[in-house]
């Protein structure tokens, strides 16, 4: 991955998991946070809309499947700590 590529993803990250905070509990984690959580997110994404059937090919897919990701994964980390 060249430096480019490597901000991009970074930049999705953040992205991903600003936006999956804000549908899970109102607010962002800081920029590191948003960045570890949507990087997470993507590839649980990933693999979820791979196991469904469903390819993203563009940017915005790519932002969508790595939200969801990172919304499932604030989710079970939801889960986790009330239990």
């Amino acid at each position: 991955m060249d430096l480019a590529g490597l901000i991009t993803f970074l930049i999705i990250g953040a992205l991903a998991g600003w936006l999956a905070g804000l549908l899970m509990k109102g607010r962002g984690f800081g920029l590191l946070g948003n960045i570890v959580v949507g990087v997470v997110g993507a590839f649980i994404g990933g693999f979820v809309f791979g196991l469904i059937g469903i390819v993203t090919t563009s940017i915005l897919g790519t932002i969508v499947s790595a939200t969801v990701g990172a919304a499932i994964l604030l989710f079970l980390v939801g889960v986790l700590k009330r239990a």
